[in-house]
């Protein structure tokens, strides 16, 4: 501790802060469905959710050792290289939480270490076939992985309890919701947690302080748990949202489907070093079990917008990465201004996040203007989940007074013949 600079102490403030980003964005990934679904109440989830995330901190140290160690090569890597991505991880978090996407926070920041690191170096400091191997492949095969599963997983869900009582099930997967969520919580801690100490440790190497390859020291195990903690209490209600009710209508089935195969893709992940977004995962999974539902339908228009956040990520976090790194390229007054830049720039999104907010009280509101004006019309159908639905065997007879706990007979209104204005009487079946 006695080798730390006051340049090394930003970065690793700025580390924390990054890690605190991190985890108010990614709250959606465990606990959206349980909020949408009413298993728990919202504060009650961001809380279960922090608590389990700073456990999951001290479950591996593997990814952090792959960040510390792979994707950039550390010899002649200044320690303002590490200041300048974190300034691009960080203000791409910032901008798409304002705008509720769902994108990568792990993508955010190797994308400003790319950028900062050619920047700084060229790009014989990027170590191509790790990032290949380890950060872009899983990063395509993670969501369809997790989508697959969760999807399967949804059909079988609703073929095993076609029948039973409708209060009785709900209850169930209502509990398997909250264990899947905390399980989900677990695995963002040991995978998410675990970037920040890398980047940590990169700097501390960078400076001297630690030895190529070394594993992150206690103190930065217990910090960055510590701040992703804090940041997922604090709760991403805009994404939260956008997870919740923007991609899909879920139930509680399809939520214990949903966080259950993203959790396992995730530990699975953390154990073999892939720096995998959790982000992408679980929103694979949610739109998965949106799919795997008859009936259900995948708001494709948010999905689109969703699946551009996350192509644009790591090259837009690269390129701020990479023009804050050309500032501090210049000297001191370079950091000061960079500093200044993601002072303002963070203050700018905040104060336009508050012209209308996004919290606990109205998360699950359909309209944010109107909280009690009824649901906005759904979506049609789109092409993927109209073919779905064209090869899925309609479910057993009851499954839809077992799924919602209603009853077609007094949810189809009997037509007034005296009412000019009644719609007709259906046709007798045949």
């Amino acid at each position: 501790m006695e080798h730390i600079t006051l340049l090394l102490a930003i970065v690793v403030v700025t580390a924390l802060v990054f890690d605190f980003t991190n985890g108010f964005h990614d709250t959606a990934n465990a606990m959206a469905t349980t909020i949408s679904t009413g298993a728990l109440k919202p504060k009650t989830a961001v809380a279960m959710s922090a608590v389990l995330n700073l456990v999951g901190a001290f479950l591996s140290v593997e990814v952090a050792k792959t960040i510390s160690g792979g994707i950039i090569n550390e010899e002649g890597i200044r320690t303002e290289v590490i200041f300048a991505a974190l300034v691009g991880a960080i203000l791409w978090n910032l901008l798409t939480w304002l705008l509720g996407l769902p994108s990568s926070s792990s993508h955010a920041l190797f994308g400003g270490l790319i950028g900062a690191a050619v920047m700084s170096a060229g790009w014989s400091a990027v170590n191509g076939p790790t990032i290949v191997t380890k950060v872009l492949i899983p990063a395509v095969a993670a969501p369809i992985v997790a989508g697959l599963a969760a999807m399967a997983a949804t059909k079988l869900t609703y073929k095993i309890k076609a029948n039973p009582e409708a209060r009785a099930t709900a209850k169930g997967f209502r509990a398997g919701q909250i264990a899947s969520a905390g399980l989900v919580s677990l695995a963002h801690g040991t995978n998410d947690a675990q970037k920040t100490m890398g980047i940590i440790t990169l700097a501390l190497v960078t400076q001297g302080v630690v030895a190529p390859g070394a594993n992150p020291p206690l103190w930065v195990i217990v910090s960055a748990g510590v701040a992703i903690a804090l940041g997922t209490y604090l709760g991403g209600w805009r994404i939260i949202r956008t997870m919740g009710k923007g991609l899909t209508d879920l139930q509680p089935q399809q939520g214990f489907a949903a966080q259950t195969s993203a959790a396992t893709v995730i530990l699975a992940s953390s154990h073999l070093g892939f720096s995998l977004s959790t982000t992408q995962s679980c929103s694979g999974a949610v739109m998965g079990a949106g799919l795997g539902r008859k009936g259900g339908v995948v708001r494709w228009s948010t999905a689109t917008r969703m699946f551009v956040a996350w192509g644009l990520t790591l090259p837009a976090a690269g390129l701020v990465g990479a023009a804050a790194e050309f500032l501090t390229k210049q000297g001191t007054w370079g950091i000061v201004a960079v500093a200044i830049l993601l002072v303002a720039g963070s203050g700018v999104i905040w104060s336009l996040s508050r012209r209308k907010p996004v919290d606990q009280h109205n998360v699950t509101a359909d309209d944010l203007d109107h909280p009690g004006a009824p649901a906005p019309a759904a979506e049609p159908a789109g092409v993927v989940t109209t073919a779905i639905a064209a090869v899925t065997p309609p479910p057993p007879a009851g499954t839809f007074a077992a799924v919602t706990g209603q009853d077609l007979r007094t949810t189809i209104p009997t037509p007034n013949p005296a009412d000019p204005a009644a719609p007709p009487a259906p046709a007798a079946a045949v």
